[in-house]
């Protein structure tokens, strides 16, 4: 269902107010969103507490194998974050306005760091699978634009810049992290597509000579909104497979899932180190 875009504020503050009445008072500064397979994460919070998506008043819900579907409230060493356990694709029927509902949801919430993951195809020739990509920028080729439409002034500018949509301080961090952990970490950019069927070999050909190093089905729809409404953005890629142009190989969302869960316990440790080092 596609909502009009000047009834998004009430909506927003609808959901805001539901939550906000089971979190006892809790605000969290930091937001981090798990994609596929990446779920388990959220485990890392101390004494969390879980609202199911269908719980929240205008919520969208998960449709897909590998995201639970909950929005956790707790603290990551230390510091109060909002933890969404799996989330929401333009692929599963939803419009862009709902997609991104929930990262301007924990923008109210009080949230000014976002810090978002996915499952990625590799093109980058020198990526293996396995390997965690730190997002240096984004092409965006999905066929919609989650700011479209109207635009509320009290949400974010009608033209926001995208310069810095990852922010460079956040990215250096993470990287001197990763090297003190001896912890591999690629750096690219990262391609989305619509989906929700997996590449072809030329589209694959296609996503490398545009400049990319990794291609996958969200994540950019809600740096965006992020970015609109002056949130700070950390993003990672779990690169589950890669493509090879002398022997292209199938890929199933099976084998992206397992490649994340085993990925994802590294990309949890250099998380765990990162969030370590945020101000309280």
């Amino acid at each position: 269902m596609v909502y009009p875009s000047q009834d998004l504020k009430r909506r927003l503050l609808q959901s805001v107010d539901a939550i906000q009445s089971r979190i006892q008072g809790f605000e969290p500064h930091y937001a981090l969103i798990l994609g596929s397979g990446l779920g388990h994460l959220a485990e890392h919070l101390e004494q969390p507490l879980a609202i199911p998506y269908w719980e929240i008043p205008n919520f969208p819900v998960s449709t897909v194998a590998g995201h639970a579907g909950n929005l956790l409230f707790g603290r990551l060493a230390g510091r109060p974050f909002v933890v969404m356990q799996g989330r929401f694709h333009y692929y599963e029927g939803y419009a862009m306005e709902e997609v991104t509902f929930p990262v301007r949801v924990m923008k109210l919430l009080g949230a000014k760091t976002l810090i978002v993951s996915n499952a990625a195809g590799g093109v980058n020739p020198h990526f293996q699978v396995g390997d965690l990509m730190l997002i240096r920028d984004h092409i965006n080729l999905m066929p919609e634009n989650p700011l479209r439409g109207p635009n509320d002034p009290s949400l974010g500018p009608r033209f926001p810049s995208m310069h810095n949509a990852y922010d460079a301080t956040l990215r250096q961090k993470a990287r001197s992290l990763a090297e003190a952990l001896d912890i591999p970490l690629k750096e690219g950019v990262y391609l989305a597509l619509q989906g929700p069927n997996l590449e072809t070999p030329a589209e694959y050909r296609m996503v490398r000579i545009l400049g990319a190093d990794a291609v996958g089905m969200s994540t950019v729809p809600e740096v965006i909104v992020a970015n609109h409404m002056g949130m700070s953005v950390l993003g990672f890629s779990v690169i589950t497979n890669v493509f090879r142009e002398e022997a292209p190989e199938p890929t199933t969302h099976e084998d992206v899932v397992a490649v994340s869960e085993k990925a994802g316990k590294v990309l949890g440790q250099l998380l765990e180190a990162l969030i370590q080092e945020l101000p309280e």
